[in-house]
């Protein structure tokens, strides 16, 4: 009966392990197999309490219109979007179309909608990517709030599933200009 027991913690424990590891895998995918772009972005708050140091971050395509979803039934809170990115003349991506299907080619980021409540009357869809926050140290974040006054460049990293990470945040004359 102990053996039963001890074999039945050490799964326990291993199991935990290798969710971990597949939690933390997955999370570097876009690192490992992505390609880098770059996307103009607005700080919305520099600091937190409890999470630390951190830039929140807004997108042009944060905000889709929900005419931009060719659908005839109503959009879910949470449920998956693929929002298209074409590259500017001045070399940033900027939203092109969005799709409830995975498109086939092209640059393009996996989100989910956060705001498709039904007694909200408005005419946009709020899409969240897992990349809203930037993390740095004290000093940093607080350079990069002063950098980032006029807007600034994220660097994404975008798989071919289009599962994105944030790489890095600067801050940059043309991202007011845009």
């Amino acid at each position: 009966m102990r053996r039963g027991v001890i074999f039945a913690l050490i799964v326990a424990i291993a199991a935990q392990f290798l969710i971990l590891t597949g939690l933390f895998v997955k999370a570097q995918v876009p690192f490992l197999t992505g390609e880098p772009i770059h996307v103009k972005t607005i700080p919305v708050g520099p600091r937190s309490m409890f999470r630390g140091n951190y830039a929140r971050l807004n997108y042009g395509f944060s905000e889709i219109k929900k005419s931009a979803l060719p659908t005839d039934r109503l959009v879910r809170q949470g449920e998956v979007v693929y929002v298209s990115l074409k590259q500017s003349g001045s070399g940033l991506y900027k939203f092109s179309s969005a799709s409830l299907q995975k498109p086939i080619e092209g640059v393009f980021l996996k989100g989910r909608i956060a705001n498709a409540r039904p007694w909200r009357n408005h005419e946009s869809y709020r899409v969240k990517y897992g990349i809203e926050a930037y993390f740095a140290p004290k000093e940093q974040a607080l350079q990069l709030e002063k950098d980032l006054r006029e807007g600034g460049v994220a660097e994404l990293m975008v798989a071919p599933s289009g599962q994105v990470s944030l790489k890095s945040v600067i801050g940059d004359v043309r991202a007011g200009n845009q």
